[in-house]
């Protein structure tokens, strides 16, 4: 990265910041700050212009982009900042920019920063379950970083299958709208899917059949952290954090008109979509975000035909705004989504020709944020939220199967300060949640309440080369059905409550530059879900009869992570090594209990037992010479019951990706291998899945057109037309996964 202040007629060039605080005093004694930092992004190598980067302040959501002449204009507050410039196909830089170096700057033409070629792309920072921004490098608890290149080729019409090829990850499936992420073996109401840092209110939690309410076409970037201890975000956390960053809520005043539209079409499904977000400036102090998407698609098709009934027709409108201050904010925002698809039929207990899926969500957000606040604290956030879903599964169009319906309000506040004797930083907060859930169609499930309250505070301290975190967490909840039921069929239908201390202690020791290693342990807590304490009745789109609990107990999971990471100073090479442990107490999951029901649909009955997790992770990415690179991740994990040693059901085999790629700074080109082990550790009357292998050849090229930058990825998925099941589909008894096909993603920044 190369740094130069421009004086006209003169130059003052300089390498690092420092030379630019030089420059400054000479020139600049008693004179106040500037509001806006102008500058200049180029190419290295031959100094040309680079459209499209990202300039962001760390530390807060201010940020530009670039125009086709690489020039910028970024509004700073007092004091000193550290900048950080992005763009596809180069290296992201950081620079300090003090208060007196803004000064020496307005004197100039601004900043000029020289970008240098990465044929390795760096995953850029974290954001999700830490105080601060900070290189993933440096967060405590594995995590992965979803961001420009790899999400625009990766991305697809689910947050689950956007992310299937990160390690740990994997996907269950009834479909390819119907598709959930699955973490370390670890699914629905244990995972915590966030929208900007907030709980989002669906049913995806409680069906294989139940597809998210979030479209990622207008995603920013999508972190996940993996395994228990997000203490920040509170309960049922216990298998990990998805956090989909659309920055729907903007907190400062952009310069200009920014934005991006997304287009796609996939051949496999006969898919289209397309997205589109718009950032402007409203008035002084009054910043508007625009969001839309569409998208829709036929009929899966695979190697031995159609898999029927999977079409897929959705859209999503989003709108926000806030009032910036000197020292805050306060937004708004409100959001539709619209989703109907279907869900195959043809097996045990399924209608021949499907089921029909018709969800709506409602959503409303309010946040604000103060800063400088005096004493100990340095920022307050607070932020509420209302949101409403419906769905109706239906057995035709007039014929009404099952009905889900979930309202929820709920707010966090979250108080941050700074050094107080050996700690660095830390946070107090507390949170705050209603919900209803309804139920209809042949479902007897009573309509039920659940309250939640919990306060945790959180603390960081740097001993460097040491940082030390840990934190507590105390949990209440109280769940209440409609009605009391003594003599229900599946036991005694009541009023229950669950509460628990939750904690976490992580350590990272920054061995040398590069190689960082850390550990952490900790203990989440989970209540046991509506459905799982009081399900009574036929879940159609499942086709299973789900038979609740209403004595389970509260699921109490002890966390392990042991990593290491390293990269060198070059960074031609990026590794990371985990390995974990997870046991859980009370681990709640319907078992198949062989029978049928009266309607010939597979009886599951939730149960509770002692259940152990325990696997590894592994990435590694090495440019080997130029722009040649390679890359080889894989990840494995063992669920069994504790006290018999069982294999728990629905587990993904050991799963990996080679990759071998040529990388420029505008274009590439890769070819991809992804492989999954033979899966024969099965529970009670679940089958074995074979192994298998596919290969996609993926290529890319971004260019500056109209002084905007424009970025097209074409794939070609499962080249040889591999006949290859999914161990964790409902589906893989009769149909296989995707057959041959192309993806084409298009996406411009402005």
């Amino acid at each position: 990265m190369r740094i130069r202040l421009n004086r006209l007629p003169a130059l003052c060039t300089a390498t690092a910041c420092a030379v630019g605080c030089l420059c400054a005093q000479s020139s600049a004694q008693g004179q106040e700050a500037p509001t806006g930092l102008d500058g200049l992004v180029r190419a290295a190598v031959d100094r040309r212009p680079l459209a499209g980067a990202r300039v962001s302040v760390v530390n807060s959501n201010t940020y530009v982009i670039t125009d086709g002449d690489g020039s910028f204009r970024l509004q700073l507050a007092d004091g000193e900042d550290m900048i950080r410039v992005e763009r596809l196909g180069y290296a992201p830089t950081e620079l300090v920019i003090s208060e007196m170096m803004r000064i020496g700057l307005s004197m100039t033409d601004g900043l000029v920063i020289d970008l240098e070629e990465s044929a390795l792309e760096l995953e850029g920072l974290v954001i999700t379950g830490a105080l601060s921004e900070r290189d993933r490098d440096q967060a405590i608890r594995p995590t992965s970083v979803i961001t420009q290149l790899e999400l625009q080729r990766q991305l697809t019409g689910t947050v689950a299958s956007t992310l299937k090829s990160q390690p740990g990850i994997a996907v269950s499936t009834m479909g390819p709208a119907a598709s959930q992420p699955v973490i370390r073996g670890l699914s629905g109401d244990r995972l915590l899917v966030l929208e900007d840092g907030i709980r989002i209110t669906d049913v995806s939690n409680t069906g294989a059949d139940h597809a998210n309410a979030i479209n990622p076409m207008s995603a920013r970037r999508i972190e996940v952290v993996r395994g228990p201890g997000a203490i920040i975000f509170g309960s049922n956390a216990i298998g990990g954090v998805i956090n989909v960053i659309r920055d729907e809520i903007p907190n400062f005043v952009p310069e200009n008109v920014t934005g991006t539209v997304t287009l796609q079409g996939q051949s496999v499904t006969s898919g289209a979509g397309g997205a589109a977000s718009m950032f402007l400036p409203l008035a002084e102090r009054v910043p508007l975000r625009l969001e839309a998407s569409y998208r829709t698609s036929g009929d899966l098709k695979t190697p031995l035909g159609k898999l029927e009934n999977t079409g897929v027709d959705s859209w999503s409108f989003a709108a926000g705004t806030s009032w910036v201050g000197d020292r805050g904010y306060v937004g708004f925002s409100g959001l539709g989504h619209v989703n109907n698809y279907g869900i195959p039929g043809g097996f045990v207990g399924g209608h021949e020709a499907g089921v029909g899926i018709e969800s709506e969500r409602l959503a409303f957000k309010a946040v604000t944020e103060r800063r400088e606040l005096g004493g100990p604290f340095t920022t307050l956030n607070a932020n509420a939220s209302f949101s409403y879903f419906d769905q109706l599964e239906m057995e035709t169009p007039t014929i009404l199967g099952t009905r889900f319906q979930r309202e929820s309000a709920g707010s966090d506040v979250i108080a941050r300060f700074g050094s107080i004797g050996p700690i660095s930083s830390g946070a107090l907060g507390g949170r705050a949640s209603w919900e209803s859930f309804g139920f209809g169609g042949g479902l007897y499930t009573p309509d039920s309440e659940r309250l939640n309250l919990g306060v945790f505070t959180y603390q960081e301290i740097d001993l460097d080369p040491v940082r030390l975190e840990a934190g507590i967490r105390y949990d209440w909840t109280q769940t209440t059905p409609e009605r009391e039921d003594r003599n229900s069929d599946i036991g005694h239908v009541r009023r229950r409550t669950f509460s628990s201390l939750s904690g976490s202690f992580g350590l990272l020791y920054n061995l040398e530059p590069g190689f960082v290693m850390g550990a952490s342990v900790s203990q989440a807590f989970r209540t046991p879900d509506v459905n799982e304490l009081f399900s009574e009745g036929p879940h159609l789109a499942a086709y299973s009869f789900e038979v609740g609990n209403p004595d389970l107990d509260k699921e109490i999971g002890r966390g392990l992570d042991i990593f290491m990471r390293f990269h060198d100073e070059n960074n031609r090479v990026h590794a990371e090594l985990s390995g974990f442990a997870n046991w859980i107490n009370g681990y709640v999951y319907g078992e198949d209990t062989g029978k049928l029901s009266r309607t010939r649909l597979p009886i599951y009955q939730f149960f509770g037992d002692d259940a152990n997790f325990k696997g590894f992770e592994a990435e590694i990415d090495w440019v080997v010479a130029g722009a040649f690179k390679t890359a080889v991740s894989g990840a494995y994990v063992r669920g069994e019951i504790r006290e018999t040693m069982e294999p728990l059901p629905l587990i993904p085999p050991f799963r990996g990706q080679i990759a071998l790629a040529y990388e420029l700074a505008d274009w590439f080109v890769r070819l991809e291998s992804t492989f999954a082990a033979r899966q024969d550790r099965i529970g009670e009357f679940e089958t074995a899945t074979d192994g298998y292998e596919r290969f996609d050849l993926v290529s890319g090229v971004s260019r500056t057109i109209a002084g905007r930058l424009n970025v097209l990825t074409i794939s070609l998925e499962n080249l040889t037309d591999e006949v290859y099941r999914n161990h964790l589909s409902r589906v893989k008894e009769f149909m296989p996964e995707a057959g041959r096909g192309v993806t084409v993603n298009y996406r411009v920044a402005f």
